[in-house]
C-alpha cells in the first residue's frame, strides 16, 4: 500500500543552515540521547529512596503506588495535549520545556516529609517525562543515522530503560554511601538536566516550525492507516511490560525488604536496574529476527522471567529474583523494540511524534490502571498475591502475541 501523501506544511526534513545546506545531525542525535537518558535517570533515581520514605515518614505501599499513578497521569495528560506540539513548535524548545518540568519536580523532592509533596514532585516529573517521551524520542528518530536501520527504534525506546536503570543504581549508591541521602541524588539530577538543556540549545533543529501549534493541543490519538493493524499486538506488549515496570516502582521496594530480607538502597537500585538495564541490552537482539518473531520471542522470555519472579518471592531467594528480573527485562527489551520499530516503519517524518505519543499513551496506561487497582487491593491482599496478578497479565499478553497472525513489514 502506498504511503498517504503528506501536506507540504506537515513535512519534516533535515535541519538547514543559513545557506540551505544540510547541517550534520550527529550533535542533535547525541544531545537528544543524552537528554532522554538524563530525563529518565532522574525519574529512576527516586526508586531507592522509597524505602527511606517508608521507614522515616510512614509511607506505605498504597502511598507509593499513588505516586506511580501521579507520575503516569502527568505523563498521560501531557502526551494527550502536547504529543504533537514539537511538530509545530520544533523539537528543541519542547525538549527544553520537558527538562524544565523535570527540574521543577526534582526541586520539589528535595524536601519530602509528606506524601503530598512526593505526589506533587512525581506529577511534575510525569509532565516532563511526557514531553520528553514525544519530543526527545522524535528528535532521536529525526537525527539518527540511516544505518544501522534498527538504531532509531532501539535508541528511542531503550534509552528510556537505560536511563531508569542508571538513575536507580547511581541513586542507590549515593543514598547508601554518600552524604545527605535524601538530597544529594536530586542535586546530581539537576546538574545533568541542566547540562542536557545546554546541549539541546546548541544542537540543530530537525523540523521547520509551522502554524497550527495551538490546534495541536487539542487531544488527538491517531495512527497512520498503514500501521493500524499492528496496534493490537503492540498494545499487548506495551501494556504488560509497562505494568511490570510500574510494579517494580510501587511494590518491589517493599518486596525486597519484606520478602527478600534486605533493606540496602543499593541492592534495591540494582534490582530495579537489572530489569530496566537488561531491557536496553536485550533490545538489539530483536534485530536478528523479524518484527513479529522478535515480539513473540521477547514476550515468551518475559513470561518465563515472571515465572521465576513468582518462584523467588515464594521461596525468598534474592539471587533467583535477580536472575528472573534480568530475563524478564531482556524479553521486554526485545518485544518493545520490535513493536516500536514496526509502528515507526510505516509512518512519515511528520507522523513520528503522533506515533510515539500513541506508543507512550498505551504504555503509561499500562502503568497507571494496574497501579490504581493494586493500590486499592494492597490493603486486603499480601504483596505476593499482588505479584501473582501482574504475572497473570503477562501470561495473557504473551498468549495474545504468540497467537497473532500479524506480520509487520521489515525496515529497509
Amino acid at each position: 500500500m502506498p504511503r498517504p501523501k503528506v501536506p507540504v506544511e506537515q513535512q519534516v526534513g533535515p535541519a538547514k543552515n543559513g545557506i540551505g545546506r544540510e547541517e550534520p545531525l550527529w550533535l542533535a542525535f547525541a544531545s537528544a540521547v543524552v537528554a532522554l537518558l538524563a530525563s529518565f535517570a532522574t525519574v529512576g533515581s527516586t526508586i531507592p529512596l522509597f524505602n527511606i520514605y517508608r521507614a522515616q515518614d510512614g509511607f506505605n505501599s498504597a502511598d507509593i503506588s499513588l505516586t506511580v499513578v501521579a507520575y503516569s497521569v502527568g505523563t498521560l495528560g501531557t502526551l494527550l495535549v502536547m504529543g504533537r506540539l514539537s511538530n509545530h513548535a520544533g523539537r528543541r524548545p519542547v525538549s527544553i520545556a520537558s527538562l524544565a518540568f523535570l527540574i521543577a519536580g526534582t526541586l520539589t523532592l528535595l524536601n519530602v516529609h509528606h506524601i503530598g509533596i512526593l505526589v506533587a514532585g512525581r506529577l511534575l516529573m510525569g509532565l516532563g517525562a511526557g514531553l520528553a517521551s514525544s519530543s526527545l524520542t522524535s528528535y532521536i528518530v529525526d537525527a539518527a543515522p540511516v544505518k544501522p536501520a534498527w538504531l532509531a527504534s532501539v535508541a528511542s525506546s531503550q534509552t528510556v530503560m537505560l536511563g531508569l536503570a542508571l538513575g536507580a543504581v547511581a541513586s542507590g549508591a549515593l543514598v547508601q554511601f554518600g552524604p545527605w541521602p535524601r538530597e544529594l541524588v536530586y542535586i546530581v539530577d539537576i546538574s545533568f538536566l541542566l547540562l542536557a538543556a545546554v546541549m539541546i540549545t546548541v544542537s540543530p533543529e530537525t523540523v521547520t516550525r509551522t502554524a497550527g501549534g495551538w490546534r495541536s493541543l487539542r487531544p488527538s490519538v491517531r495512527l497512520p492507516v498503514g500501521v493500524r493493524h499492528l496496534l493490537p499486538v503492540a498494545a499487548a506488549v506495551f501494556l504488560a511490560t509497562w505494568a511490570t515496570g510500574a510494579f517494580y516502582q510501587a511494590f518491589v521496594p517493599a518486596l525486597v525488604q519484606d520478602q527478600l530480607r534486605t533493606s540496602s538502597p543499593l541492592v534495591l537500585g540494582l534490582v530495579f536496574a537489572a530489569y530496566m538495564g537488561s531491557s536496553a541490552l536485550g533490545a538489539p537482539i530483536g534485530g536478528r529476527f523479524t518484527a513479529a518473531g522478535a515480539q513473540r520471542i521477547g514476550m515468551v522470555g518475559f513470561l518465563v522471567g515472571w515465572i521465576g519472579l513468582i518462584t523467588a518471592i515464594a521461596t525468598g531467594a534474592l539471587p533467583l529474583f535477580i536472575v528472573a528480573t534480568v530475563l524478564a527485562g531482556a524479553g521486554q527489551g526485545i518485544a518493545i523494540s520490535a513493536a516500536t520499530g514496526a509502528l515507526l516503519h510505516g509512518g512519515t517524518s511528520a507522523e513520528r511524534a503522533p506515533i510515539l505519543a500513541v506508543v507512550y499513551l498505551i504504555s503509561y496506561s499500562g502503568a497507571t490502571v494496574p497501579s490504581i487497582i493494586s493500590a486499592q487491593l494492597s490493603g486486603a491482599f499480601p504483596l505476593p498475591q499482588i505479584a501473582l496478578g501482574y504475572s497473570g497479565l503477562a501470561l495473557l499478553a504473551t498468549m495474545f502475541t504468540a497467537l497473532s497472525r500479524t506480520t509487520p513489514a521489515q525496515p529497509r
